[in-house]
């Protein structure tokens, strides 16, 4: 012990003082770690990758206390989960702590969901997957998760008040309402429990008029409605849904809102990049956005990633990792179409 540490422990005994935690920052992010087979996720992580090292340099960018991970392949032995733990740790980003699960993506249900007359496809699973556990999600900390409540087998009609589409009922019978997961994550901080609640809901998007992806995306947001806890809480994850801009039914986003704290993360790179001609018509704030879809029919930049804390906490920064330009634009630009979202609490 230094003498500017035996100095600051006298002054405390001395004062009766507290002494002040460090901040606590927590992120999400969707990595786009997701692959065409079971299995390649963790191949590519045992090579020279330069999208999955784009990657790591944007968490060290960040360096979040709790990250939540969402497009991130889960295997059944958790194989890939701990050899990108290992990646990290070698660039000096240690997460001792994590969580992951079977998601519902790619999980076979063995029916026609979609209507084509075929079986098996990805818009068969339980939510859209080539392969069980495509997609998935993962939590990493620094803190130790303790119990995590699994929502994920709920199914959409056992929902109250759900908008649900005219289904036969063989299929309302098994499908359930997360396109991912819905996991609430307890994380011992200090001493001191904070919820995680996390999820990755449905684009609302490529369905036909029965509007079955729309609907879903609401609805699983909708879920948290009747499941927020009376503690401390941090609501994370792709959410799939501009309040502003977009497709989608941004209802449930906006009564969420009545619990929480919406600390507008914002980044001078999504400003700039608003400016681009996709963007055109567009009437959110552009520094919001979280992702950059590439291609001439990518639906403009949209902010799907949230961070949003319970109303009582107090916030002391927040962010999206999306730097204006140089060489940090172009590494966060080959990590993912997704931006880092950060928040800081003083805990």
């Amino acid at each position: 012990m230094g003498l500017r540490t035996l100095a600051a422990v006298a002054i405390v005994a001395a004062f009766g003082l507290t002494a002040k935690a460090d901040p606590l920052r927590i992120a999400t992010f969707s990595p786009d770690l997701s692959r065409d087979g079971p299995g390649l996720l963790f191949r590519d992580l045992g090579r020279d990758d330069p999208q999955i090292a784009a990657v790591i340099r944007v968490i060290g960018e960040a360096r979040p206390d709790i990250l939540l991970l969402t497009g991130f392949d889960w295997d059944h032995d958790g194989l890939a989960l701990a050899a990108f733990q290992k990646r990290l740790g070698g660039s000096d980003l240690d997460y001792p702590y994590s969580f992951a699960a079977r998601p519902n993506a790619g999980i076979p249900t063995g029916l026609d969901l979609n209507g084509d007359g075929r079986l098996g496809g990805p818009a068969d699973r339980q939510g859209f997957g080539r392969f069980s556990g495509q997609g998935g999600m993962a939590i990493l900390s620094r803190h130790p998760v303790g119990a995590v409540t699994n929502y994920s087998e709920l199914l959409w009609q056992e929902l109250a008040g759900n908008l649900m589409p005219d289904t036969p009922a063989e299929v309302a019978a098994i499908q359930r309402l997360s396109s991912v997961a819905h996991w609430d994550a307890s994380i011992m901080v200090d001493g001191r429990p904070l919820h995680l609640l996390a999820m990755s809901a449905t684009p609302p998007v490529f369905d036909g008029p029965e509007d079955r992806n729309g609907r879903r995306n609401h609805d699983e947001l909708a879920f948290w409605l009747d499941h927020l806890p009376d503690t401390d809480f941090v609501l994370a994850g792709k959410l799939n849904i501009d309040a502003v801009d977009g497709d989608g039914r941004p209802e449930a986003l906006s009564r969420i809102m009545d619990f929480v704290q919406d600390t507008e993360p914002r980044s001078r790179g999504g400003k700039v990049a608003g400016a681009a001609s996709k963007n055109a018509g567009q009437k959110g704030d552009p520094a919001l956005d979280t992702a950059d879809w590439p291609g001439a029919r990518a639906p403009g930049n949209l902010r799907v990633d949230y961070v949003l804390p319970k109303k009582g906490l107090r916030v002391i920064g927040s962010g999206v990792l999306w730097p204006e330009g140089g060489e940090l634009a172009d590494v966060a630009q080959e990590a993912s179409a997704h931006r880092l979202v950060w928040v800081e609490i003083d805990w």
